[in-house]
């Protein structure tokens, strides 16, 4: 047994110093890559007459013309033997080396190899999450992209340890933000699960790993509404971190995740959300808060909801959120609230013009309306733009 397994590491150690050989010296062409034409041209001699032609033969006066030459691709050494006979700590090494080099090719390749040697094997991703702890970018996405790609993300076992890592107060943030963007592939989170999530994404120092805590969880939202329809969970957690996150940049991204998915909103949530509309000291989220109410299932609360935040809200572009998405939750129907709001501010009047000859003249879906509608307000800004 000790001779069998210091055969396989004299192996791994072979392959990976093929390929140190090859990055240090750097890629050599293949034998059948093409010949440049210059170089294959004859030089012209001082009295301009090419060698090797009859003399007194003057040169042709016509341009040689131009041929496309293109480059062959390079053959990393050593290679198809690290395919061949490849483990773990091995493809470890020859990633160190890519990495240290800076050839993103070969990185990008070895990548995609760890992805298929972990496999459905769990322990194998267990092991790579290992290295990812004690790991510094780029090695740190190489593995933990590799784990995220390979079909053992889905065991309990592997998923429970992406989850460890990203709650882990003790690594550095990017490490657990690593973890949990890696977690995002899961097809479901178990009612635990979510609750955990959220907890980091309620955590203040957390920093950035409670952004993507709260990503995680929409994108998972999404694969889990998409396959089965369940949105409603997902949804629940992110309202109440949309709710009460201290976080600017969470609260948006939590009340922006429904939107890759569109699950209707329903009553349930109506309180939530109008508290936020109302409330929030920031007007991006505010904002936010009118979008997400525009896709629902009860329209007619809807309505209600937009015109006594109307009343309530000063600033014109929170104003102009909710006159044009209470068109978008209720279509023609909120034509006579539209009235009411332009009268209490007339600067939504050509506004509420514009959409009434819209329906009128036959036009339904709201994305033809926004089509067809004039921007008066300077309010749609670039995403991170001043305003």
């Amino acid at each position: 047994m000790t001779s069998k397994k210091s055969g396989v590491v004299l192996l791994g150690v072979v392959l990976v110093a093929s390929v140190i050989a090859l990055l240090t010296r750097g890629l050599s062409p293949s034998s059948n890559e093409s010949v440049p034409a210059a170089s294959a041209a004859r030089p012209p001699t001082s009295s301009g007459v090419m060698v090797g032609m009859p003399s007194g033969v003057p040169p042709s006066s016509e341009p040689t013309p131009a041929v496309e030459q293109l480059p062959m691709p390079g053959c990393w050494d050593g290679l198809r033997e690290l395919d061949k006979a490849t483990t773990l700590d091995a493809l470890r090494a020859a990633l160190g080396v890519a990495v240290g080099h800076r050839d993103n090719l070969l990185a990008t390749y070895l990548q995609e190899r760890l992805t298929e040697l972990v496999g459905q094997d769990a322990g194998r991703a267990l092991q790579v999450i290992e290295w990812a702890k004690q790991a510094s970018p780029p090695e740190l996405g190489l593995y933990l992209e590799a784990v995220k790609a390979a079909p053992a993300v889905h065991d309990a076992k592997v998923s429970a340890a992406l989850l460890g890592m990203g709650e882990d107060k003790s690594l550095p943030t990017q490490n657990r933000s690593a973890a949990l963007d890696a977690l995002e592939t899961q097809r479901r989170l178990s009612p635990g699960d979510l609750a955990r999530l959220k907890a980091v994404a309620l955590d203040e120092t957390a920093d950035s790993t409670a952004w993507v805590a709260t990503r995680t969880l929409g994108r998972v939202m999404k694969e889990d509404f998409e396959r089965t329809g369940t949105h409603a969970p997902y949804w629940k957690e992110l309202l109440s971190i949309a709710g009460t996150s201290d976080d600017m940049a969470v609260r948006l991204l939590a009340l922006e995740m429904p939107s890759y998915s569109d699950p209707l909103i329903g009553p349930e949530s109506f309180d939530e959300l109008e508290h936020i509309l109302t409330t929030d000291r920031e007007r991006d989220v505010r904002e936010m808060a009118a979008f997400r109410l525009g896709v629902t299932r009860a329209p007619e609360q809807a309505l209600k909801i937009y015109e006594a935040a109307f009343d309530k809200e000063h600033d014109v572009c929170v104003r102009w959120a909710i006159f044009r998405f209470a068109v978008r939750a209720a279509g023609e129907e909120a034509l006579p609230m539209l009235a009411r709001l332009a009268a209490k501010d007339p600067r939504f009047q050509r506004d509420y013009t514009e959409f009434q000859q819209l329906y009128a003249s036959g036009t339904v879906d709201f994305a033809r309306i926004w089509l067809g509608k004039g921007e008066h307000h300077a309010c749609l800004v670039e995403e991170g733009a001043p305003h």
